[in-house]
C-alpha cells in the first residue's frame, strides 16, 4: 500500500448504526486527507476509502483503536477496488438499502455528560429541554421501525428539523452530526401535564409536576420504554396508595435517586454496584439497603435489598433535579399486566392509578421494562434484561444452521432469535398468564424478526402443553417444532452465556418445569450439552397438594416435607398451630395424587422452610418466600444441615426432607430462625457439592453450570461457588442473561440449533427428552 494511492473497500458488521459511527469515520478520513464515502446498509456500514497507501494504512488500523465508545465492530472485510481518482473531501453518503438485513440496532442509551451539561446551562438552546440527545446518547431500540437506523425509519420521522438543528446534523464537527433523534424545543417533541388539576399555575410541565408528587400525588411518567409510575419515595401514605391501586401488595418497588451521592444515602455500594449505576445502560441495581434508608416502609417492605436506579433521559434528570429527594418510579401497569407505552392505552389502564400525566408526542414504537441486574463478585448478573441491553445481541460460536425462533417459558417470559451467529434476546415481556401480555408476546415476535430480517424455519418450545408460548408455537404453520426439556434449557444458556460448549454437570434450581417423566422438575443435575443430556440426580420429589395452590401457600409444602420427615408423626410446631384446621384436608390431597402432581424443585423446598420459620406462609408475588428466607440468614453461621445422597443406580436423590427435619429439630431447640435459615441455606450448597462430586467420579467432568431462578439467591450461589472451587471444580455462572426463565430462550434457541434434525453432525448425542 505504501507511496501510491489505493482505494479500499471496507464492510463493518456489529454495533455501528446509530452509536455516532460514521461521523466518526467521517472525522477519521477527514483528518488524514483521504476520499471516498461511508454509509449505512442493511448489513452495517460500507466504507470506501482513496488516498496514500500509509494514509489508509493507518486509517485502518484506527478505525478499530479509536471505535467510539457505544459502537462494537464485530468484523471487518476488506478488499481493494478499483481507483476513481478521488479527491477528497470524505463525505457521509445516502444509507443504502437491500434485500436482506443484518444491520444491529444499539439499545438505548442514557443522557451523555455533554448533552446534560446543556440541559442545565440558562445560556444553551436546549436548557431544560426533556429530549437533548446526540450521537452518543439517548433513544436508539425503542424509536426504531426499520434499519438502516435512519431519522426516517424511526418514530422521529413525524419531527421535521429547524434550521439550527439541521445546521448541527449536517456539520461534521459538531457532535450532533447525524444524530438521528436530534431535536430543540422549536421542532421536536414537547411535554405535557394532563388531568393535573390544579398545579399552582405554574406553565413549566416539569416544575408541576415536582409540586404534584411533593404534594402526595401519583403521577405517571412517559419514558423510554413505555409509561411509569412515580411517586415520593419518602412518604408512606404516597407509596402505600400507588401500591393499593397498581395491586401490587408487597413486591418491592425501584427507587430513582438524583446521583450516586443521592444512592450512597440509601445502600451500601460496592465498586461494581457504582460502575453499573452510572453505566450508559442505566439498569435497576439491587444493592444493600442501609437501615437508616430514608425511604418509606412501603417501598420495599421487610427486605434488605433496594432497586435503585439513575436518571437515564433529560426528563429525569429535570425530575429529579425539581425534587430533590428520592421517588418511586415502578412500571406502569396493574400487577401482571405489560407496561403501558401507547399514549391512549395508557390513559385508559393508568387512569384509577395515577392522578396526573406527564407525556409528550414522540411516539414507543416497542414497550421495554427497565433493566435488573445484581452484582455478584465483581461481575454483572441480570435479573431483567430489557432497556439498555436489548437488542444487543450475544455471539454464538456456532452458527445456526437454519434461523430459529425459541419461544421461551410462562414466567419471566423472552423469546430468541437465532441467525448466523447471533442470538437476539428479547426484552423482557412478562408472565404470559392474560392476553395482553401474550399480544405484547406476538409484538415482540414480529418486531424482532422485521429488525432483523429473521424467517424462522424452526420454532423451539418448552415440553409444558399449558404455556402459552408452547400453545402459540405448535399454533404455527410451515416452522419445525422442536420441544426442549426446560432444565436443559437453562444449563445451555449458561453455556452460551460464558461461550462454552460442553459438556458440562449442570446443575438447574428453580420454581418448576416440565420433566421428561411425567413430574415437575427444579433441582437437578444434568450431564449436558446443546445435543443432549441425561438426568444424572435432583432432589427426592414430593407431591405439591393443590398444584398451584401450594406455590400460593408455601406452608402446604412445609407440611408435605414434615409429613415425609417425621413419617406422619409431625411434631407440635408453630406451622402445625397456624395450620390446623386444614393441615390433615393439605396432606389427604398430597396422598390422594389428585391435583398433587409430584415435583423435585428447589424453589418449593425453599418455600417449605420459609413457612417452617414462620417467614413466609401465603406468598403474593412469585419467589417472595424463598427471598424473605435469603433475608433471614445470619452470614457469619458456618455450620451446615447434612442430607446423605441416595444412590440409586446411575442417578442419586438428594433428601430434602432431611433438610427440613434439621430445620425443625433446630426450631424444636428454640435455635434463632436466623441461625437456621443459614444452616439451610449451607447445607444445600453442600447437597450441590456432594453431587456434583458423584457426577465427577463418574464422568470424569468437572465444570459446573449454574442455572435457574433460585441461583437469583445470592447466599446461596456465594456459598456454592465457594464450595465448588474449594474442590476443584470450574463454575460457569450468568454474566449477560438471567438464570431465571428470562434467558431460557437462548437455551431453546441454541439446543434447537445443535437438534440431530437440523444438522447431520451435531456431534455426540447424551440423550434428547422430548
Amino acid at each position: 500500500m505504501e507511496d501510491e494511492t489505493v482505494r479500499l473497500q471496507l464492510t463493518i458488521s456489529g454495533m455501528v448504526q446509530g452509536v455516532g459511527f460514521r461521523p466518526f469515520v467521517h472525522a477519521l478520513a477527514r483528518r488524514l486527507d483521504l476520499a471516498g464515502y461511508v454509509a449505512n446498509d442493511s448489513h452495517g456500514v460500507t466504507i470506501e476509502v482513496e488516498g496514500d497507501g500509509r494514509r489508509v494504512a493507518r486509517f485502518v488500523v484506527a478505525l478499530e483503536r479509536e471505535t467510539p465508545p457505544l459502537a462494537l465492530i464485530e468484523r471487518v472485510s476488506t478488499r481493494e477496488v478499483p481507483r476513481q481518482g478521488a479527491t477528497p473531501p470524505f463525505v457521509i453518503a445516502p444509507s443504502q438499502s437491500g434485500n436482506s438485513r443484518a444491520a444491529l440496532v444499539s439499545p438505548d442509551v442514557a443522557t451523555c455528560q455533554d448533552c446534560l451539561r446543556e440541559l442545565f446551562d440558562p445560556a444553551d438552546r436546549r436548557f431544560r429541554y426533556a429530549f437533548a440527545n446526540c450521537t452518543n446518547c439517548g433513544p436508539r431500540f425503542t424509536i426504531t421501525r426499520d434499519v438502516p437506523y435512519d431519522r426516517a425509519t424511526t418514530t422521529m420521522a413525524a419531527f421535521t428539523m429547524c434550521e439550527a438543528c439541521a445546521r448541527e446534523y449536517h456539520d461534521p464537527a459538531d457532535r450532533r452530526f447525524h444524530a438521528q433523534p436530534l431535536a430543540c424545543p422549536r421542532c421536536g417533541p414537547r411535554l405535557t401535564l394532563v388531568d393535573a388539576g390544579d398545579h399552582g399555575g405554574d406553565d413549566d410541565p416539569v416544575r408541576a409536576a415536582a409540586a404534584l408528587i411533593r404534594a402526595g400525588r401519583i403521577l405517571a411518567v412517559k419514558g423510554l420504554g413505555g409509561y411509569h409510575l412515580a411517586a415520593d419515595a419518602g412518604d408512606e401514605r404516597a407509596v402505600a396508595a400507588l401500591r393499593g391501586r397498581k395491586h401490587r401488595e408487597e413486591k418491592p418497588f425501584a427507587t430513582m435517586v438524583a446521583d450516586v451521592d443521592g444512592a450512597e444515602r440509601l445502600a451500601i455500594l460496592d465498586p461494581e454496584e457504582r460502575r453499573l449505576l452510572t453505566s450508559a445502560r442505566r439498569p435497576i441495581v439491587l444493592v444493600r439497603r442501609r437501615p437508616e434508608a430514608p425511604v418509606a416502609s412501603a417501598t420495599a417492605p421487610g427486605n434488605r435489598s433496594l432497586g435503585i436506579m439513575l436518571p437515564y433521559t433529560p426528563l429525569h434528570h429535570l425530575l429529579m433535579q425539581e425534587l430533590g429527594a428520592p421517588i418511586v418510579l415502578t412500571s406502569g401497569n396493574v400487577s401482571d399486566e405489560p407496561i403501558a407505552f401507547r399514549d391512549a392505552d395508557a390513559r385508559e389502564r393508568l387512569a384509577g392509578i395515577a392522578d396526573a400525566f406527564l407525556t409528550h408526542d414522540r411516539a414507543i414504537h416497542i414497550r421495554t421494562d427497565d433493566s435488573v441486574v445484581r452484582s455478584f463478585r465483581g461481575a454483572p448478573m441480570p435479573l431483567r434484561r430489557a432497556r439498555g441491553y436489548v437488542p444487543q445481541p450475544l455471539r454464538v460460536d456456532e452458527a445456526f444452521p437454519r434461523p430459529v425462533l425459541a419461544c421461551g417459558a410462562e414466567l419471566k417470559n423472552t423469546i430468541c432469535l437465532g441467525k448466523g451467529h447471533h442470538a437476539f434476546l428479547s426484552h423482557h415481556i412478562g408472565d404470559l398468564e392474560n392476553y395482553d401480555v401474550l399480544r405484547s408476546f406476538t409484538e415482540a415476535v414480529a418486531h424482532l424478526r422485521a429488525l432483523f430480517d429473521v424467517t424462522p424455519a424452526v420454532v423451539a418450545h418448552d415440553l409444558h402443553p399449558e404455556y402459552l408460548s408452547t400453545k402459540w408455537a405448535l399454533e404455527q404453520e410451515g416452522v419445525e417444532p422442536v420441544g426442549v426439556q426446560h432444565h436443559h434449557a437453562h444449563v445451555i444458556a449458561c453455556l452460551a452465556d460464558n461461550r462454552a460448549s460442553g459438556p458440562v454437570i449442570g446443575v438447574a434450581f428453580d420454581g418448576l418445569g416440565y420433566g421428561g417423566d411425567g413430574t415437575l422438575w427444579g433441582g437437578e443435575f444434568l450431564v449436558a450439552d446443546a445435543t443432549g443430556f441425561e438426568r444424572a440426580g435432583h432432589l427426592a420429589a414430593v407431591p405439591m397438594p393443590g398444584g398451584t395452590a401450594a406455590i400460593r401457600e408455601p406452608w402446604r409444602m412445609a407440611a408435605v416435607y414434615l409429613e415425609r420427615a417425621y413419617a406422619g408423626e409431625v411434631p407440635a410446631l408453630p406451622l402445625r398451630h397456624r395450620h390446623e384446621a386444614r393441615w390433615r384436608a393439605v396432606l389427604d390431597v398430597a396422598r390422594s395424587g389428585f391435583n398433587s402432581p409430584l415435583t423435585s424443585s428447589a424453589g418449593r423446598l425453599f418455600d417449605a422452610v420459609s413457612a417452617l420459620l414462620g417467614v413466609r406462609d401465603v406468598a403474593t408475588y412469585e419467589g417472595q418466600a424463598a427471598i424473605e428466607l435469603e433475608q433471614l440468614v445470619d452470614p457469619t453461621e458456618a455450620r451446615a444441615y447434612v442430607a446423605p445422597l441416595r444412590i440409586d443406580g446411575e442417578t442419586f436423590e438428594i433428601p430434602g426432607a432431611d433438610l427440613v427435619r434439621a430445620a425443625a429439630e433446630d426450631l424444636l431447640r428454640d435455635a434463632p430462625p436466623p441461625l437456621i435459615a443459614a444452616r439451610f441455606h449451607n447445607g444445600v450448597a453442600a447437597s450441590i457439592v456432594a453431587g456434583c462430586r458423584v457426577v465427577r467420579e463418574r464422568s470424569g467432568l468437572a465444570t459446573v453450570a449454574l442455572s435457574g431462578g433460585v441461583f437469583q439467591n445470592m447466599v446461596l450461589l456465594a456459598r456454592t461457588v465457594d464450595a465448588l472451587e474449594a474442590h476443584g471444580f470450574q463454575v460457569l455462572r450468568h454474566r449477560q442473561v438471567p438464570p431465571n426463565d428470562g434467558g431460557l430462550s437462548l437455551g431453546q434457541a441454541v439446543i434447537a440449533a445443535a437438534s440431530p434434525l437440523l444438522q447431520q453432525n451435531a456431534g455426540r448425542s447424551i440423550r434428547r427428552m422430548s
